[in-house]
């Protein structure tokens, strides 16, 4: 689930005196985090695609398990940690200025995510995946059913917790946004709604599912939080971070083995985990000869990431088997998870630079 891109920085604004206010300081850290939460994603869904081949038990293909298991449960910080940038971006690095700022980027979001709903949909049909019509499934995804795109969940997550931090960030402004706390109140109000027209009309309406949990919410107040400490801030405890991550790791593999698969988001061993993750990459000093290369892969992040679903869904129909011996296993999910890695980033980069992503995202 790959977080979309941050708005730009604003050109440097002048006081007053006509003096020019500092333009900030570019967050190499976050653009490292956001590429390795990328990478997390797919590592998640190559795992989740794995223990998935041999429904979910052990039983059914060890090798095959637990290199699914593995590098699904590896992969389990990065949405946390994209709700914090989120929260990061909206509350402190670009706070939009006024509601055209944040129209034009709920349209970078929108667009992106309209085009590759319909092409998950034809991409179905032309398999012969979908479980229902096209023509249903696109209007349930409207209204936020993710079928067969399932990773587009976190967009339907994302734009109502920036839309609620960003109506905050306008009204401490000394804005008026009551187009947008009108938007708000319908997603407050839309679930039960509709829950409401389906008992009276006696139809069967698509699920509501435009809104955000709690701990969305609290991984993005919390992770902005972080992400505004100054450098340095958790250094003198540094090398206990990575230790607090590896310990979180270990706690959710051996949750979703013997309790639950798939872990939830929410639970205290995923947020260990990813607070460990964050704070170890805290301020990170990036070198100079590598931040052109990190911020171009950054910003193709969220169009690899709309895209990696369809390319992993190839390579895991071709090659993953249930009987895999472990050692055979291990290597196919590293290298599954490389493979999709680089194609779909490299397409990405090959439609930015041909100008498409606005629309590809």
């Amino acid at each position: 689930m790959s977080t979309p891109p941050p708005a730009p920085v604003p050109a440097p604004a002048t006081t007053a005196a006509g003096t020019p206010r500092p333009v900030r300081e570019h967050r190499y850290d976050i653009d490292l985090l956001r590429l390795l939460c990328s990478v997390g994603v797919i590592v998640c869904h190559t795992g989740s695609a794995f223990v998935n081949t041999v429904g979910r038990t052990a039983d059914n293909g060890s090798g095959t398990y637990w290199a699914g298991l593995a590098a699904d449960s590896a992969g389990r910080f990065a949405v946390p940690l994209f709700f914090a940038i989120a929260g990061w971006v909206v509350l402190v690095g670009a706070p939009p200025r006024d509601g055209a700022t944040l129209r034009r980027r709920v349209v970078r979001i929108v667009v992106p995510l309209a085009v590759w709903t319909a092409l998950y949909l034809a991409w179905g049909r032309l398999r012969g995946t979908n479980e229902d019509p096209v023509r249903q499934l696109g209007l349930d995804a409207v209204f936020a059913s993710v079928r067969p795109a399932y990773h587009l969940w976190y967009l339907y997550a994302y734009l109502p917790v920036v839309l609620l931090l960003a109506f905050v960030v306008l009204v401490r402004a000394g804005k008026r946004p009551w187009g947008l706390g009108l938007v708000l109140l319908v997603l407050a109000a839309g679930p039960s709604l509709f829950g409401d027209l389906a008992e009276a009309t006696g139809r069967e309406l698509p699920r509501f599912g435009w809104g955000f949990g709690p701990y969305q919410l609290i991984y993005a107040v919390l992770g902005a939080l972080v992400l505004a400490a100054p450098a340095g801030t958790f250094g003198r405890g540094r090398f206990a971070w990575p230790l607090l991550a590896a310990a979180g790791l270990a706690g959710v593999i051996a949750y979703q083995h013997e309790v639950h698969y798939a872990i939830p988001y929410a639970h205290v061993l995923v947020a260990l985990f990813s607070c460990g993750v964050l704070v170890t990459l805290h301020g990170v000093r990036v070198p100079e000869r590598m931040r052109p290369a990190l911020t171009r892969l950054a910003d193709a992040s969220f169009g690899a990431y709309l895209v990696h679903v369809l390319v992993l869904g190839l390579l895991t129909d071709a090659f993953v088997r249930a009987d895999l011996a472990g050692p055979v296993a291990a290597a196919l999910a590293v290298g599954v998870a490389l493979a999709t890695t680089a194609l779909s980033f490299g397409a990405a980069l090959l439609w930015g630079r041909a100008g498409a992503s606005r629309v590809l995202g």
